[in-house]
């Protein structure tokens, strides 16, 4: 079965408790927390003591996907403000291994995350080193984007070095996940959708979160 992890950058942070309980009582499975800081990608979202308050109410895991420069300072960090998995850009992680070596001795999952120009073949020599791969199908750093069709092609691409090297990775869709292109992400080897502005945007988010399981 597949996994549904809304977005809680696209929530309302003047009521924030009430959308993170919402999220409690839905089908969702994880929480995704988007860490950006204004120099690896063109905006800065929220930092530990935000993260401390989403973990306080939280009852599911929480995904923390890091836009950020030298993630590596901080992995410690973001163990103690609540982070369950870690994953980190491979654009900005210029000792890829050890990063990931360093979070899973924290005891969080470790994952990483790619862009949009960036081949799935960069991931050929560590991918039984990570446990979830978070595919950019929009550039980072917005919410509310156009999802990137070249994402398809990719996630074949991921499935495919996955099943070959026998690992266990799963693959995570971020950007553009809507109720029109869900089933084809699915269909084609997604395990874990990101949708932040399809969630909290429609009328009834709860509803809008069970479709997505479906």
């Amino acid at each position: 079965m597949h996994i549904v992890a809304p977005s809680i950058l696209s929530a309302d942070f003047s009521n924030l408790q009430k959308d993170i309980e919402l999220i409690n009582k839905s089908e969702a499975d994880w929480f995704h927390v988007d860490v950006m800081d204004g120099v690896f990608v063109p905006n800065i979202s929220f930092g530990f003591p935000v993260i401390k308050a989403i973990k306080k109410y939280a009852a599911k895991p929480l995904d923390v996907h890091l836009m950020i420069v030298q993630p590596e300072r901080y992995i410690k960090q973001f163990k103690e403000a609540g982070a369950d998995h870690l994953s980190v850009h491979i654009e900005a992680s210029t000792h890829l291994h050890r990063t990931l070596q360093m979070i899973k001795a924290e005891g969080m999952k470790a994952g990483v995350a790619i862009n949009p120009h960036t081949p799935v073949s960069t991931l050929a020599d560590i991918i039984t080193d990570i446990d979830l791969v978070c595919m950019m199908s929009v550039n980072p750093g917005f919410g509310g984007q156009k999802f990137i069709e070249h994402t398809y092609s990719k996630i074949s691409q991921l499935k495919e070095l996955i099943l070959k090297c026998n690992a266990k990775t799963l693959i995570e869709i971020d950007g553009g996940v809507d109720l029109k292109n869900y089933r084809k992400l699915i269909d084609t080897g997604a395990d874990v959708l990101v949708a932040g502005n399809t969630v909290f945007s429609s009328d009834n988010p709860t509803e809008t979160i069970a479709l997505l399981k479906k």
